[in-house]
């Protein structure tokens, strides 16, 4: 009973794998077809009035020491006429951060800025609180929103306000760049991960016609689309998820511009990585919970949109999956060593691989994209990609508990991602004062786990089966990388 339990488990997890992969799969098409397409870009005569709306431009802030002066001297550079821009700084901050960020505003107003300094007392609904107060007092017909780690180039309104020519264009997205990819490992295989969703996944879904977001920030909202799709609420973690799902549900069309970039700062720290991983993995299985039923209810939303929102709404629940396979594939071996009349069974099952082979096309094009083609480049596509995925793999039990509080409605407080202005390599971050240093029980399961995948490399070579020893291998690297970067960075 046990062994039969364990085998249907591990076919299952496998089934909705290999039909995410699927699902990416015709993303890929989408993005290929993509390519051919030719657009001409609108444009605005900036120079005339009436050509000319006001922007306003919404910077929400807490405890952002590091970055505030950097983010507000790249708002400043803004190329758009002064009558026509306001910028909020929409400051949550409990701490120095709050004085000399007034101080810097002062100064900013003095150089003829339409720039205001608004505080709140009450953090309720934290980032989403912000921009909806901010809201209620914006001039501006559109609303852009920048994260204090991120450095818009000085003619990014330019290359967005025109595609609001259109009516029916509630938002306009642009790709996110990196400052720092190359600091760091950790680094890397975050801009590997986040290349792939605004490469691949965005335009994929946009050019499909599918449910696409806007990421939070680096995007320029159509103010009468937020108040219309009912504003923004505090009732999950990735508000931003939210709010697009229901400004598209009122048939809103949104925009991604791949080729505009926006360029921000990956966490460099590992602990900092955990919270904006949890963030965003526990927001998006909310916003499943909330918003899936209305959409699969509404009977203007094709099949496909609906499926490709399935898996974009879960698209964090695949860790749970992933950690449930990976527990489970030591025992599979043991059973399929003890019962040979299973073979033709594990035989079938193994098809299921051809997952792996669709990932690896589909991240190679996204990795293309951005680094080049070529042989050398694809030998470092393979490194990087068996590397992303081990360690992606090491923070399943970390985004399993996140998408479990999601989906069973446990609410937790806004947890922020510290900030580090960190420019090169060998900058240290240490002394940051946001980072918080305590040893978490994740850790101490992602340590067993480590050595439970030890285990099961030494069983490989004990019953002489090496069918699994690559993925153990990977899950042997991607525990122990994230286990013991968590203990010593304690240090």
């Amino acid at each position: 009973m046990i062994e039969t339990a364990v085998i249907i488990l591990y076919t299952l997890a496998l089934a909705v794998i290999f039909l995410y992969s699927l699902a990416q799969l015709n993303l890929l098409l989408n993005y290929l077809k993509a390519k051919k397409s030719t657009e001409n870009a609108p444009l605005f005569d900036f120079s005339k009035p009436e050509e000319t709306p006001v922007i306003t431009v919404q910077l929400p802030l807490y405890n952002e020491m590091y970055v505030v002066e950097r983010l507000l001297e790249s708002i400043a550079k803004l190329d758009y006429p002064k009558d026509k821009l306001e910028i909020q700084v929409l400051d949550d901050s409990t701490d120095a951060s709050l004085e000399t960020t007034r101080k810097q505003i002062n100064q900013l107003q003095d150089q003829g800025l339409d720039i205001k300094h608004i505080t709140r007392t009450d953090r309720s609904g934290f980032k989403a609180g912000a921009l909806k107060e901010g809201l209620l007092i914006a001039k501006g017909e559109y609303i852009a929103i920048f994260d204090s780690d991120f450095v818009p180039n000085p003619d990014w309104l330019q290359k967005t306000v025109p595609y609001f020519k259109d009516e029916k264009i509630g938002v306009v997205q642009t790709r996110w760049a990196h400052l720092n990819r190359n600091y760091s490992l950790l680094t890397k295989i975050q801009a590997f991960a986040l290349d792939f969703h605004f490469v691949l996944e965005q335009v994929g879904r946009n050019f499909g016609h599918h449910f696409i977001n806007f990421n939070g920030t680096a995007g320029i909202w159509r103010k009468t689309c937020i108040l219309d799709a009912g504003n923004w609420q505090g009732d999950t973690l990735t508000e931003d998820l939210d709010l697009s799902y229901r400004a598209q549900l009122k048939k809103w069309d949104f925009k991604y511009l791949i080729d505009v970039e926006t360029p921000a700062e990956l966490p460099v720290a590992i602990s900092a990585a955990r919270s904006q991983q949890f963030r965003w993995n526990k927001g998006a299985a909310e916003n499943f919970q909330k918003l899936y039923g209305r959409l699969l209810k509404d009977p203007t939303v094709s099949f496909k949109t609906k499926f490709h929102s399935f898996f974009h709404l879960l698209n964090s629940s695949m860790f749970l999956l992933v950690l449930l396979v990976a527990i489970l594939s030591v025992p599979i071996l043991y059973i399929k060593n003890n019962n040979p009349a299973y073979s033709w069974y594990f035989n079938v099952i193994a098809a299921f691989a051809v997952s792996t082979i669709i990932f690896f096309g589909c991240y190679w094009v996204t990795y293309k994209k951005i680094h080049g083609g070529g042989f050398k480049n694809f030998l470092r596509y393979i490194g990087m990609f068996f590397t992303f995925f081990s360690i992606a793999m090491g923070f399943s039990v970390h985004n399993s508990l996140a998408v479990l509080e999601g989906h069973f409605g446990k609410k937790s407080e806004f947890i922020r991602t510290p900030k580090f202005n960190i420019k090169k390599k060998g900058d240290s971050y240490k002394a940051n004062i946001y980072l918080k240093k305590h040893l978490s029980l994740n850790t101490i399961v992602e340590s067993l786990l480590f050595l439970y995948f030890g285990f099961a490399i030494y069983s490989a070579f004990a019953i002489q089966d090496f069918g699994l020893m690559l993925f153990h291998l990977m899950l042997f690297f991607g525990f122990g990388f994230v286990a013991f970067k968590s203990i010593f960075s304690q240090a």
